[in-house]
């Protein structure tokens, strides 16, 4: 298990564990960010990811791409 920020693109894969604050939480959820869920990067640029996660690509930061666990 590894952080999000660790994954290389283009690679598929399952989320894990979602880690930090219920707030923090229930905000990757909204962005759709569920365990059992299937996520990629896309693309680095200056520290932030883009991902695809439930066919919708979503721009995330570095300190948020930590807390996912693939």
């Amino acid at each position: 298990m590894m952080p999000l920020s660790l994954a290389d693109i283009g690679d598929e894969n399952i989320i894990k564990k979602i880690g930090g604050s219920a707030d923090t939480k229930r905000h990757l959820e909204n962005l759709g960010f569920v365990v059992g869920g299937s996520v990629s990067v896309v693309n680095t640029l200056a520290g932030n990811l883009i991902v695809n996660v439930k066919e919708s690509r979503v721009a995330i930061n570095q300190e948020m791409a930590k807390r996912i666990f693939v």
